[in-house]
């Protein structure tokens, strides 16, 4: 099976493409690096030249309200040449919990995102994960101030990107769903818990303060990214991947 990355040098892309082409299959990574560039549409052509399936796995370099058009913009220009070179699925990544999640722009955008596919002329799976442990650090310098981080008590599910690239390595290689296929780590924390248990395992001494106006996560209502039921979830624990 010939199968077309978009995004395919990046964190998830990357492990997708090494998975399928270890199984056997065909993967090729298109990036703006090797010549793509989704937003023009430059490159796409060629790109899906007898590709069975195409796995979008890029994102809006900003998380604000420029968000929601490059979104719109990629994944037209996407359906088109993918209908035009007779590609037979649709695959993207999405975040669980995104339409719950009303105060957060990138959130909605990718809602656009999912519904412009379910609208689309292909046919269609999306696979849908939570926060990915890589970016735990990153979540945590947005707020810290001196030797002081705050962070809200926001429930959140993480899962390591491995995972997620195996999530969406399995559902490219099947039947398109039609439908979203949810993915979430096996552990339920609380983003300030989280914080606290990265930095003690790290030997770092900031200390993290409770904050329930603190950061993007603050916007989160509830158990919003949570998993619900019928989620796969993933086998790889915080501690098991801090460990590695």
């Amino acid at each position: 099976m010939k199968i077309a990355v978009i995004g395919g040098t990046g964190l998830i892309g990357s492990q997708v493409v090494t998975l399928l082409t270890a199984a056997g299959h065909e993967a090729v990574p298109h990036s703006l690096s090797t010549g793509l560039n989704l937003l023009t549409g430059e490159g796409l052509p060629a790109a899906l030249a007898g590709a069975d399936v195409v796995v979008n796995l890029t994102n809006s370099p900003t998380f604000d309200e420029a968000s929601p058009a490059f979104f719109r913009t990629t994944m037209d220009n996407l359906l088109a040449a993918a209908k035009d070179a007779g590609v037979g699925h649709a695959v993207i990544l999405s975040i669980v919990g995104a339409e719950l999640v009303p105060d957060l722009v990138y959130y909605q955008a990718k809602v656009l995102q999912e519904d412009i596919l379910k609208a689309g002329p292909v046919p269609w799976s999306i696979v849908r994960a939570t926060q990915f442990f890589e970016f735990v650090e990153a979540v945590l310098s947005w707020t810290t101030d001196g030797d002081t981080v705050r962070l809200p008590a926001t429930p959140i599910q993480p899962m390591a990107a491995a995972d997620v690239a195996q999530a969406v390595t399995e559902v490219a290689v099947g039947a398109p769903l039609n439908a979203t296929r949810d993915v979430a780590g096996p552990e339920v924390f609380t983003l300030d818990e989280l914080g606290r248990l990265t930095l003690t395992s790290k030997g770092d001494p900031r200390t993290v303060l409770t904050d329930a106006s603190a950061g993007m996560f603050a916007a989160v209502p509830g158990s919003a990214i949570i998993a619900k039921e019928g989620a796969v979830l993933a086998p790889t624990s915080y501690k098991e991947w801090l460990s590695r």
